[in-house]
């Protein structure tokens, strides 16, 4: 079972619920890679995926942000910064040859504050793109 937008998830912003299925995607490739013993073959290509993807889209929500003058925009990019810091951290250790079962338990739980930020803070903005 892998990650997936709900309802609960949605923003109501097509840009930035599209990206967030996408980013989902990424992370679930990347989980089953490891789950069916491929991690080595297909855990390089994929986290690479998802750094980069994590960067385009944190760039376009900022500057959705930046465009619509979002009053909460100087918190909302100091998680982003913060949230690729500790994703590349994680990323090095997963991209290793052997990927540990530790290392995947890591990224699980970056994922559930990315979630958790969606939850809140991104539906929050999405509210906020509603009323402009």
């Amino acid at each position: 079972m892998g990650y997936e937008l709900t309802k609960e998830l949605e923003t109501g912003n097509a840009i930035i619920d599209n990206e967030h299925r996408e980013l989902f995607k990424a992370v679930n490739n990347i989980i089953d890679a490891c789950s069916k013993g491929q991690g080595r073959n297909m855990t390089g290509p994929a986290i690479k995926f998802l750094l980069n993807y994590v960067d385009k889209h944190f760039a376009h929500e900022e500057q959705l942000q930046r465009d619509n003058k979002y009053p909460d925009m100087a918190a909302h990019k100091a998680f982003h910064d913060s949230y690729k810091k500790q994703l590349k951290e994680i990323a090095l250790q997963i991209n290793g040859d052997n990927p540990a079962l530790a290392d995947l338990a890591k990224l699980n739980g970056h994922v559930a504050v990315l979630i958790n930020h969606i939850r809140i803070e991104d539906k929050r903005l999405g509210n906020f793109l509603k009323q402009k």
